[in-house]
């Protein structure tokens, strides 16, 4: 008897209609001779609609409330799929993340697992149940108070229960056939990806596909839990998530050069201006950031000019503009600098494949194809496998579609379907 860890995005139980259509796959599932454990997210929009509610009651909400607010939408999810199994002739137990021993960090909107204690799973799969585990929420190691570990990570429960319960896998199912070269969204023409291994996943992730939570990636990569992403509106095979990919011969990633073409609408772009160009000055522009706990994505520092001076420019979630922008001004003295500007209509495009490292020209052609089309660069950013610029907001659709050409990753086939509309 295989144990398996199934996830379900909130499009997959968006209504009465779709639960019941998840119902039926689950029993199906224990029927084939399984022990399941589904993770479970709030339906469709609840989670948006709960934090709307918080806002509008009070503008800064606290974080411990907060959380305790916001975890009711899987809880409701997880009871209705509970009493919907019931219906199809199966037994099942819902679970919250306290009671199914999951346990964080105390850090209330974006707390880590630390542990998973899943003696309560086990004894209810023993006794023939489902198991169903609300996402998106454990209980504090130290204060025992409900956390939420941020938005989309209900990918990351399913893993870590995955890899806590020795499963055999975990399949994540949203609303697209699997893995796509690019957003199905904007890129019509996107292939889905057979198999893909963590180093890719990771960076598609990273760099804006929506398909599968950061998080999630790192802890499938660490724990060598393989990941089947498919879709819970149809029976496609979708996108296995492992280690090394077995493509068969003729597969359409054989010898890829680029896996898919990822991009990211949610970041701003700060350039702190008049930086004097001396040692230290630019360790401490992003000391005070750090100390922010806000992340930085690419940076660029200009040549020195006559006035010895430089603009050092930083890509950031655009989330966390304001709070960076502040802290530099508090420290405006301190560092030297002359001003602070930004830019919050921009997006990053990137191309990302495990090809890069031995064909050379990957650069020149991904530039090329933005420049045949009149898109300027603004910032470029590379690592092993990645290569990253950012444009304007407006021209990123049409730099996602022409890099996806350029690099041989359209199919004539129209394969790639979002099913109820969000990609996830």
């Amino acid at each position: 008897m295989a144990r398996v860890v199934q996830k379900f995005g909130g499009s997959s139980v968006a209504d009465a209609e779709s639960i019941a259509r998840v119902a039926r796959r689950v029993v199906e599932t224990q029927q084939e001779g399984n022990e399941v454990v589904v993770v479970i997210s709030a339906m469709g929009d609840a989670t948006d609609d709960l934090m709307d509610l918080a806002q509008r009651v009070n503008p800064n909400p606290p974080g411990r409330e907060l959380d305790m607010l916001l975890t009711a939408g899987e809880r409701i999810s997880a009871a209705l799929l509970a009493m919907a199994i019931d219906a199809r002739g199966a037994t099942a137990v819902s679970y919250t993340g306290s009671q199914a021993g999951v346990i964080t960090t105390a850090a209330h909107g974006n707390a880590r697992i630390i542990d998973i204690t899943p003696g309560r799973i086990v004894s209810a799969l023993n006794q023939g149940h489902v198991v169903i585990v609300a996402g998106f929420q454990g209980v504090a190691q130290d204060t025992k108070d409900v956390t939420t570990l941020g938005r989309g990570a209900s990918d990351t429960t399913a893993v870590a229960l995955a890899a806590a319960l020795g499963a055999e896998y975990c399949e994540i199912y949203t609303d697209v056939d699997g893995v796509f070269t690019a957003d199905p969204r904007i890129a019509p023409q996107a292939r889905r990806i057979p198999q893909i291994n963590y180093e890719e996943m990771l960076e598609l992730a990273a760099n804006g596909a929506k398909i599968l939570h950061l998080r999630c990636v790192e802890y499938a990569r660490r724990e060598q839990v393989p990941v089947h992403v498919r879709s819970s509106f149809s029976d496609q095979p979708g996108t296995w998530v492992v280690a090394a990919p077995d493509i068969p011969s003729g597969g359409i990633m054989e010898d890829a050069l680029i896996t898919g073409v990822a991009h990211d609408l949610s970041e701003a772009k700060v350039t702190v201006v008049g930086v004097p160009d001396r040692p230290g000055r630019a360790a401490r522009v992003f000391e005070v950031i750090a100390a922010l706990d806000v992340n930085i994505d690419m940076i660029v520092q200009n040549a020195s000019v006559s006035d010895d001076t430089t603009a050092i420019s930083f890509t950031l979630a655009d989330a966390d503009r304001p709070r960076a922008i502040e802290g530099l001004r508090l420290a405006q003295r301190d560092i030297g600098f002359t001003d602070i500007i930004y830019d919050d209509m921009i997006g990053k495009v990137s191309v990302i494949g495990v090809g890069m490292r031995s064909h050379p020209g990957v650069t020149a052609r991904f530039f090329s194809a933005l420049a045949t089309i009149g898109i300027n660069i603004s910032m470029i950013a590379t690592s092993e496998i990645r290569i990253s610029v950012v444009v304007g907001e407006d021209d990123v659709p049409a730099a996602v579609r022409a890099a996806h050409t350029a690099f041989g990753l359209d199919s004539e086939s129209g394969e790639a379907v979002v099913y109820a509309g969000t990609g996830r």
